[in-house]
């Protein structure tokens, strides 16, 4: 069958489950499927968005593809493509791209690009240096929000000074305010990090046709051994472990303990017990403020919040220091190499036009990728995090009032219908009479929860659409790893070996053993030593678990996918971009992966699993 006979299946050929009609139809009406995207391409966000969505959870959506969307097409620039357009059916975002193909179109963006995109490059330093500052500004501004409250009157200082504003208003103000800093938030994260893959995606194009033979993994690693915030969370536990050996009390941390009684426990010990709680609040503060996930749910909480990610690490890290096992990333290691390839590379030059280029644009994807990493613990995680936080707030205020049960339950409604639940709240303490929430939103968190949970049990294609000739969005290629020959490989599932998969080769070596697969966060807890991590995607802040694992597969990814780089950084075998080895391969089947080939092998499913391998 030829590639233009084959196609992903037409977002008007998607139906919705039945049941959860009602849930569908309350996301906004901009996020769902219109008659004429059957003509466009699309593909399923599982890197960002892995499980169904929570109504209110889609604003991690909206404000990344507002700002994204006007970083591309108004300030930077970008010559051939725009912006990200989203849909959401099922509880799952769909993305397609805007790309700018009319040649003319083109060289006029080209020519604002090169005044706009090229005042970053050449001002990175300074640039990036404020853009710390005005992150921790408003990371700070967003602490200092006040905590939603109705009193039974007002504080008689009210009528004293003057105040003239009563508490109901200022409900509404604080909750605006939390919504304009988290839309602010993603136009800083957007400030810079399409310039980031823009650069390294130039330097890549550039390898290709240099060096016809060259792999992506080795272009990637040619920028690998990079410093950025967003793995100083892991080299905190790795401190703390080595604090807990320093110190002695290295017995209270097992992998069966409560951390509870093990907190209560250094305490009592005293000196060395407090000492090493001492670093741990040292640790905490920033940089436990991440979370457990990728940042895009309300429910991946901080490891502020849940400790058990950072210290279910420990006991590992421990083992390792008192065996005497190196337990850093190999960076030494990483830089050697890395500027072995660039020296070796370069000699194969012809011209010193084509070696002036080259080096032009190596130092210039060195000075701007750490970014690349970097911003997400600023971004995705802490203001991310503390946004949530400040959301649960107003849940807890709500359930207060009677308008449902817990406070998780106010992410179940939309951010215009939080908004109306305030209104009405605002109104109810004003006029003295009952609110009228309580009689409307409990049927519908109960309805919503059940439309979640029927969502969760179902497999998502991976792409819809007509299939587009050739992709030029460098966060499309790089991050998501969708090219055309990716397309290919997920049109062709069902032909050739049934037991090989195809990805991107992500970080080199060759590795057997059992596959994990785990479909969302709450099931890290399964993964044990030497396992083979299987998943959707993964992110930085599962930097703790490759101690255990011995490589890594994903479906989704491409060679700058945070999965991928983080591979290399740790030197973990990985493959990644596979389209659909979480469903294929079963959780515990034996399979085998090739990082430098980028491919994954099944060489044994589980039995149980038999019957369903032989019907495919």
């Amino acid at each position: 069958m030829s590639d233009k006979a084959k196609s992903f299946p037409l977002p008007s050929s998607l139906k919705v489950t039945p049941g959860t009609e009602e849930a569908q139809a309350a996301f906004p009406y901009y996020c769902q499927f219109q008659p004429g995207d059957d003509e466009r391409f699309w593909f399923y966000n599982s890197m960002h968005f892995p499980e169904p969505m929570h109504h209110f959870d889609m604003i991690t959506a909206e404000a990344a593809y507002c700002a994204l969307g006007a970083f591309n097409t108004r300030v930077h620039v970008l010559p051939t493509t725009k912006g990200i357009d989203h849909r959401i059916i099922n509880g799952r975002v769909f993305i397609g791209g805007v790309p700018v193909t009319d040649p003319e179109e083109v060289q006029a963006r080209a020519e604002e690009f090169q005044k706009r995109g090229f005042h970053y490059y050449e001002h990175w330093e300074d640039l990036y240096d404020q853009w710390k500052d005005k992150m921790k500004a408003l990371i700070a501004e967003a602490k200092e929000l006040p905590k939603p409250h109705l009193p039974d009157l007002e504080p008689m200082e009210t009528t004293l000074t003057g105040k003239g504003i009563a508490a109901n208003q200022e409900l509404i103000d604080t909750y605006r305010r939390q919504l304009n800093g988290y839309y602010t938030m993603w136009h800083h994260h957007f400030e810079f990090l399409l310039l980031g893959y823009g650069a390294y995606m130039t330097f890549f194009d550039f390898c290709k046709k240099a060096f016809p033979e060259i792999s992506d993994q080795a272009i990637s690693r040619m920028v690998a051994g990079m410093e950025a915030e967003i793995f100083k969370p892991d080299e905190e536990v790795k401190r703390l472990a080595r604090r807990a050996v320093e110190l002695g009390v290295d017995q209270h941390f097992t992998p069966d303990m409560d951390i509870d009684t093990v907190l209560a426990d250094l305490d009592k010990v005293g000196g060395p017990g407090k000492e090493w709680l001492t670093e741990l609040e040292t640790s905490r503060n920033p940089w436990f403020n991440v979370n457990v996930g990728d940042g895009f749910y309300h429910y991946h909480r901080s490891w502020n919040d849940d400790l058990s990610m950072p210290f279910a690490a420990l006991p590992g890290y421990i083992e390792k220091i008192k065996a005497g096992t190196n337990i850093e990333r190999p960076m030494d290691q990483l830089i050697k190499e890395r500027d072995e390839m660039v020296r070796d590379y370069r000699e194969l030059l012809d011209t010193e036009e084509d070696k002036a280029t080259y080096d032009q644009l190596i130092e210039l994807a060195h000075r701007v990728f750490p970014y690349v990493e970097g911003h997400k613990f600023y971004c995705e995680h802490w203001y991310t995090n503390l946004f949530f936080n400040k959301i649960r707030e107003f849940g807890t205020l709500l359930v207060e009032h009677d308008f449902f049960e817990k406070e998780e339950d106010v992410f179940h409604l939309t951010h215009y219908e939080l908004e109306s639940a305030i209104i009405d709240l605002m109104l109810s303490w004003s006029s003295g009479s009952p609110p009228i929430g309580p009689s409307r939103w409990p049927a519908i968190v109960k309805q919503r929860q059940e439309a979640i949970d029927s969502w969760a049990g179902e497999t998502v294609p991976p792409a819809l659409g007509q299939v587009p000739e050739a992709i030029d969005d460098p966060a499309i290629v790089m991050l998501w790893g969708i090219t055309r020959d990716s397309l290919d490989t997920w049109l062709s599932d069902g032909e050739g070996d049934p037991n090989e998969l195809k990805g991107f080769a992500a970080c080199n070596g060759v590795v057997e053993g059992t596959a994990r697969v785990i479909k969302s966060v709450k099931e890290i807890y399964k993964i044990q030593q030497g396992d083979i991590l299987v998943c959707q995607v993964t992110n930085p802040t599962w930097s703790p678990l490759f101690q255990k694992i011995s490589a890594a597969v994903s479906d989704i990814g491409g060679s700058m996918s945070h999965m991928a780089i983080v591979a290399r950084e740790y030197g973990l075998p990985a493959v990644v971009g596979t389209g659909n080895a979480s469903q294929k391969i079963k959780d515990g089947a034996r399979i085998r992966v090739d990082g430098g080939k980028g491919t994954v092998t099944i060489l044994e499913q589980p039995a149980e699993a038999q019957p369903e391998l032989e019907d495919a």
